[in-house]
């Protein structure tokens, strides 16, 4: 007869599945795959949307595609440049950059600004009054005690 093989696995395997389904981890894979989605969104809003705008309001410049050519044979693109072997300065990626950058900061402080109001809105809940302290406590059996005696209690000077 054969016994079965038991194999044991390590003690980090454990503690590795308690910190991925930590709720904070899985939230933060949430937010890294939304940010993700988010950004290429951005990336379209600029490249696809702003930057005809801006590029006809300067002139019909193809905005993404102004770059100086530091050494080099400048061609028609920036991609044309660079598969030449040019040394160049990519400015116009630079500024799409920028205004990603920008709008994504923006984005989050208002998502930010809005959270911190919802926040503030919500009812908050608080911890129980302390118990009594042990003045308060004396004080009350004091009382208790001059209640059930039924004497008359003394004037408040």
């Amino acid at each position: 007869m054969v016994l079965p093989i038991t194999v044991k696995s390590p003690a980090w395997v454990e503690e590795f599945k308690s910190f991925i389904l930590r709720g904070s981890v899985i939230d933060l894979a949430v937010g890294i795959v939304i940010g993700a989605a988010f950004t290429a969104i951005v990336g379209s809003l600029v490249e696809d949307l702003l930057n005809p705008v801006i590029g006809l309001l300067i002139g019909g410049v193809d905005f993404s595609n102004v770059f100086v050519v530091l050494s080099g044979e400048r061609m028609p693109s920036l991609e044309a440049t660079r598969e030449g072997g040019a040394a160049v300065l990519a400015i116009g990626k630079f500024i799409n950059a920028v205004i990603k950058f920008l709008i994504v900061a923006m984005a989050i402080f208002w998502l930010l600004r809005v959270l911190t109001r919802l926040h503030l809105t919500q009812p908050k809940v608080s911890a129980p009054p302390p118990g009594p302290t042990p003045t308060e406590r004396l004080l009350a059996e004091i009382r208790d005690e001059l209640r059930a005696s039924k004497a008359p209690m003394p004037p408040v000077a």
